[in-house]
């Protein structure tokens, strides 16, 4: 059994992985901004400091500490926040792991499936495709910048580029689960998602399983805003109404930020699943009725 150290979690994915971790028994620690529990270690970004004693006998780091994409409006000083989250921290953790001399197994961060940018096209996205145009591009490979450096150190590492978290509480589903459900924009734009339970197996898989690379954490059949929301609706007895939330209305809402909500595309899980990876939910319809 391994002994792995978690960034963010105590976070919406971190929480449950953690349990699924604990129930395979292995060890977790968990590094925080305010340490309260046993195994909760304390970091502080802003003043570069980690508590050493975190690092102690770690087999493997999974860094799924960032702010909120989605949280607040996208001015420069939030997309400042977005990207110094994710990459500062894991800038940290390389440069104490190189000046410790900690020998990891592994070092597995999280990106996102806005990897590509947020665009609606006819492609189906696959790891070999390039990096979006677009803000959401510009975090994903930052992010995944940082985490590379490690194999400077030989370290393997893992980076999964996640879709939308569904999951029983907290997360995207919280927001989404209105009154009335509607698609949004066009209704056309693809909505890559993945069952919690799902990604935090894609974790353990990476563990167990010596899953090394990039891979798309997405589940394997698209959607639309549409059928989603069709979906959705069905499976909370909600009522559906196929006009579509305009465009407009969700782009003085949210800004710049809503990109994500009106643009999509489908990415491919099909790396993941050549690499021994066989999903629990595979259709919207089993995850959405799991939660």
């Amino acid at each position: 059994m391994a002994k792995i150290l978690i960034t963010g979690g105590t976070g919406l994915v971190g929480s449950r992985l953690t349990k699924l971790l604990k129930d395979k028994n292995h060890e977790v620690a968990i590094l925080t901004r305010s340490a309260d529990a046993e195994n909760e270690y304390q970091w502080d970004l802003q003043k570069k400091t980690i508590d050493k004693k975190a690092f102690k006998n770690t087999d493997y780091i999974i860094h799924l500490a960032g702010a909120g994409i989605a949280d607040e409006r996208w001015t420069n000083e939030r997309k400042k926040v977005i990207i110094d989250s994710r990459v500062e921290s894991a800038n940290l953790l390389f440069e104490t792991i190189k000046k410790e001399n900690i020998n990891l197994k592994g070092f597995i961060s999280a990106s996102g499936s806005g990897y590509y940018g947020a665009v609606t096209t006819d492609k189906i996205f696959t790891e070999k495709d390039k990096v979006g145009n677009d803000f959401l591009g510009e975090v994903c490979e930052k992010w995944e910048n940082a985490a590379h450096q490690f194999e400077s150190l030989e370290i393997p590492v893992t980076i999964l580029r996640t879709g939308i978290v569904l999951s029983e509480k907290g997360g995207a589903l919280d927001k989404m689960r209105l009154p009335v459900i509607s698609p949004l924009g066009s209704g056309k734009q693809y909505m890559p998602w993945i069952h919690i339970d799902d990604l935090c197996a894609m974790y353990i898989q990476a563990i167990e399983g010596n899953l090394k690379g990039v891979f798309n954490a997405v589940g394997p059949k698209h959607h639309t805003s549409t059928t989603f929301s069709k979906a959705l609706a069905k499976s909370i007895n909600r009522p559906y109404i196929g006009i579509c939330v305009p465009s407009f209305m969700l782009k003085l809402l949210f800004g710049d930020m809503s990109k994500i909500l009106l643009e999509g595309s489908r990415i491919s899980s099909k790396k993941i699943e050549k690499n021994g990876y066989s999903f629990q939910f595979e259709t919207l319809k089993k995850a959405l009725n799991n939660l």
